[in-house]
């Protein structure tokens, strides 16, 4: 039993796995920030050219 424990406790395959999990999601995170903020400058720079074509 005590081999078992000591061998898990020394595996890191599932660590690196779950800082790929993080780094995903923290990209993710970033990527919805940016286009919201974005998306929301797009919007009122083409509400300018139509109010000015009108």
């Amino acid at each position: 039993m005590s081999k078992f424990v000591s061998r898990f406790m020394k595996d890191e395959s599932g660590a690196t796995a779950i800082e790929y999990g993080l780094i995903a999601a923290l990209i993710a995170v970033v990527l919805i920030g940016v286009l919201t903020l974005l998306g929301t400058n797009l919007n009122g720079k083409f509400q300018e050219i139509a109010d000015e074509l009108q």
